[in-house]
């Protein structure tokens, strides 16, 4: 999910391509030992839409940008549309500062809980409690399944149970067991499933896994924030949600959501953390896209033809001067969201949620 699925000659011929390297996190040559640090590149940033300063123009009464529309909806946050990119609605600002860090405290302590599935799942099986288990420094440890030699139908996989360990009780097991610490495998968690569970393997849903139903919390705050997609008199339906995290370095290549029954019902796509560029391309990776900024708290639509289009997220900013999350930080100063904070001023969360049938 985190690249293209292109080979390396394709890519270099796209338009999407060349707006994803162009974005991308890269470093200057200048340093040479590892006790300098690495400087990023100077990227352009001039062509990238910036709906925070476009949403100031509209407050003032100001011309908005070519191709940028205004869309009178009940909602009570201002809505814009692209000319050319009909059913994508962007909604800054759409989530209050409270809002956002109730929903980065659930995304780190809520969302990756059993039986929603991570891409941890398939290497270490199940894990309970990882925010909390990293916040206490503990390790996640392997122990060997006494059942393995004498039953050949243990998988090499269930040979080995995982559990949580304080670091000085790890230690003591010495190097015969694999370990890893909760904190690295915090930052190594790249998405979780809630609602109907979606099989990577087979990019489908697969409705015979377990799982529970998305919160009720979200599940009416993605059908208020859905209203300016839906079609009329239609109600959006939450059924099933993508928890995304980022981290330095880290990007979605271009891809399509197409594995919904009825692309006329929008994807709600929240943002939270550090500013990302989002770009929004054509029905074709030769399509030149578009290039935005999300910041945390913004929200996006993407419903009817806009599901066709092809998107990802090159980059986030993670820099203290451009991931633009100094109200977050300002929030979260208690000493009991330290860890909050300590993760989310490295890192972009983006949850997405989606009507399957």
């Amino acid at each position: 999910m985190y690249g293209s699925d292109l080979r390396d000659g394709d890519l270099e011929r796209t338009a999407f391509r060349k707006a994803e390297k162009k974005y991308k996190l890269y470093y200057q040559d200048t340093y040479r030992t590892a006790k300098k640090k690495k400087q990023p590149k100077p990227v352009d940033l001039s062509e990238v839409l910036d709906f925070k300063s476009i949403l100031e123009s509209c407050d003032q009464n100001y011309e908005l940008p070519p191709g940028i529309v205004p869309v009178r909806c009940g909602l009570d946050r201002p809505v814009f549309s692209i000319e050319d990119r009909s059913g994508f609605y962007f909604i800054p600002e759409a989530l209050t500062i409270e809002q956002q860090c109730q929903w980065i405290k659930e995304s780190l302590t809520s969302f990756p809980q059993p039986p929603n599935r991570t891409n941890h799942n398939a290497f270490y099986g199940p894990i309970n409690d990882l925010f909390i288990a990293a916040k206490e420094r503990k390790m996640l440890v392997a122990e060997e399944n006494s059942n393995f030699e004498c039953n050949p139908s243990i998988s090499v996989k269930d040979a080995q149970s995982w559990k949580f360990f304080e670091e000085h009780e790890a230690l003591s097991k010495g190097n015969s067991c694999k370990s890893i610490s909760a904190s690295v495998l915090l930052r190594k968690l790249r998405w979780s499933t809630l609602g109907l569970q979606f099989d990577w393997s087979k990019r489908n849903y697969d409705i015979s896994l377990p799982h529970k139903k998305i919160p009720d919390t979200l599940c009416q705050l993605a059908k208020k924030l859905a209203a300016p997609a839906m079609p009329l008199g239609e109600d959006f339906k939450p059924e099933a949600a993508i928890v995304n995290y980022f981290g330095l370095g880290d990007m979605l290549g271009g891809h399509l959501d197409d594995m919904e029954a009825d692309w006329s019902k929008p994807i709600v796509s929240m943002s939270l953390g550090c500013k990302a560029i989002f770009l929004l391309g054509g029905k074709l990776k030769e399509d030149p896209p578009l290039a935005m900024f999300l910041r945390s708290g913004d929200v996006v639509l993407m419903a009817g033809e806009a599901r066709e289009c092809f998107h990802g997220v090159p980059r986030i900013f993670t820099d203290s001067e451009n991931a633009d999350i100094v109200p977050l930080e300002q929030q979260l100063s208690h000493e009991d969201d330290s860890s909050l904070l300590e993760y989310i001023q490295t890192s972009r969360i983006n949850i997405n949620i989606r009507q399957v049938f």
